[in-house]
C-alpha cells in the first residue's frame, strides 16, 4: 500500500468514527463535537497561516466560522435567557475576529477565539450527566 493510499484510508476511517459518534451522540455530545471541531479547524488554520498556505488557511478559518454559526444557530434563547443572549454575541464576536484573522494573516486572533472556545467549551464539559439529561436548550 502506498503513503496516499494509506492516507486516503486513515483519512476514510476516521469519517466513518466521525459519522458513527455523531449518530449516537447526546444533544450534549453533538455540541461538544462541534467546539472540538471549531478548535481543530482554527489551529490547523494557525499552521496553514504560519506556512503561507493562504487558500487552506481560508478554508479552515471559513469552515471553524460555519461551525461556530452552528452553534450560534442552535442557542434557545427562550430557554437559556441572559446566557443564550451572550453566547450569542460571544459567537458573533468570534467570527467577526476569525474573519479579522484571515484578512490580517494574524496568528495571535487565532489564539483569541482559541482561548474563548475553550473556556466556553470547558464550561460545558462540566456540566454533570443530570443536567446534561435535562438541557434540550443549546450551548
Amino acid at each position: 500500500m502506498t503513503y496516499d493510499n494509506q492516507r486516503a484510508a486513515i483519512k476514510q476511517y476516521g469519517q466513518v468514527m466521525v459519522h458513527s459518534e455523531v449518530e449516537d451522540a447526546t444533544p450534549h455530545r453533538l455540541v461538544q463535537l462541534l467546539m472540538e471541531g471549531a478548535l481543530e479547524k482554527i489551529t490547523a488554520a494557525k499552521g496553514y497561516m504560519q506556512h503561507d498556505q493562504v487558500a487552506l488557511k481560508g478554508s479552515h478559518i471559513s469552515w471553524a466560522i460555519a461551525i461556530i454559526g452552528g452553534l450560534q444557530g442552535s442557542l434557545n434563547k427562550d430557554v437559556g435567557g441572559v446566557i443564550a443572549q451572550n453566547l450569542e454575541n460571544l459567537y458573533d464576536y468570534m467570527v467577526r475576529r476569525l474573519t479579522e484573522a484571515n484578512l490580517k494573516n494574524d496568528p495571535a486572533i487565532l489564539d483569541e477565539v482559541m482561548a474563548l472556545l475553550r473556556e466556553i467549551k470547558t464550561a460545558w464539559d462540566a456540566i454533570p450527566p443530570t443536567v446534561q439529561q435535562q438541557a434540550v436548550g443549546g450551548p
